[in-house]
């Protein structure tokens, strides 16, 4: 497995998505342990969580418990996992940008993955009715606190990045954007983080599109590139993304060990200028 870095932390150029295992129609129990054992095997030593990953508001937290017990015992891993989004009755989606709920959110997550220190603590998502500086004021306070070891933020705009990074004192050690062959409206905040140094993770990398032949069917050039070399339209996604900057580290999620054993191959794909050419058009 191809290493990149988070600030100074090494981790595997391709992470785990680890949302799919909690949210409504999620596998079992076992094959979501399974899955996460697969991408051990594999080198995945990035693992992307949230508080907010569940089926509903009624077992909120669901994702971090279970990413806890599928990595008990287990080192040289980071997990990644973010505060910030609620969830309403009915499963519906909230936010809550205030300084006092992030840090109380900080602290349930601990302790739910029964560690001291988190070790990226990104904030999910602005909230309108919060000022960002206050939120982001408050990553900085658990950095200073020792209660994260490092702070991200995600769904940011270059504007908001570069504030971001001036609150956190130039310590911004993430952006979690979504970008893919089908969202690439990104790639502001994307040379953004390349020009600052700061890590860029792709969330849904794949455009919800990682069932055979769905991505393939949508973006030709991408099963042809795949065709040319034998590999899933999937993996050609993955490897053009780190092609793009070497701050890119792609979080795809995934749901059975297959897929996830396919993602983490793309870091061994070599694609021509010729072929990235091709599928940037």
């Amino acid at each position: 497995m191809h290493q990149r870095r988070i600030a100074d932390a090494e981790v595997s150029a391709i992470g785990m998505g680890a949302m799919p295992l909690s949210l409504a129609g999620r596998p079992s129990r076992d094959q979501a342990v399974e899955t996460v054992r697969a991408a051990l095997d594999a080198g995945v030593t990035l693992f992307d969580t949230a508080d907010a990953y569940s089926a509903d508001e009624h077992d909120f937290g669901h994702n971090e418990e279970l990413l806890a017990e599928a990595l008990k015992g287990v080192t040289g891993v980071l997990v990644a996992t973010k505060g910030g989004h609620t969830r309403t009755p009915g499963g519906d989606w909230g936010l809550d940008g205030r300084p006092e709920y992030l840090k109380a959110a900080c602290e349930r997550s601990l302790r739910r993955l029964g560690v001291d220190v988190i070790d990226l603590y990104q904030f999910h998502r602005p909230d309108p009715a919060v000022p960002t500086a206050e939120s982001v004021g408050a990553l900085a306070e658990l950095l200073d606190e020792g209660k994260i070891r490092f702070a991200g933020v995600s769904n940011f705009d270059p504007a908001q990045i570069r504030e971001a990074n001036d609150v956190l004192g130039g310590r911004l050690a993430a952006v979690q954007n979504q970008f893919s062959p089908a969202f690439r409206s990104s790639e502001p905040e994307l040379e953004l983080c390349h020009e600052l140094g700061i890590a860029f993770l792709p969330w849904s990398p794949l455009g919800g599109m990682s069932a055979a032949g769905q991505l393939g069917e949508r973006f030709g050039a991408f099963a042809e590139v795949a065709d040319a070399h034998g590999v899933s339209p999937q993996r050609v996604c993955l490897a053009w993304m780190l092609a793009k900057s070497p701050v890119v580290v792609p979080i795809p999620g995934s749901s059975r060990p297959a897929s996830i054993r396919d993602s983490a191959a793309a870091v061994h794909l070599v694609l021509t200028d010729e072929e990235l050419k091709r599928l940037d058009g």
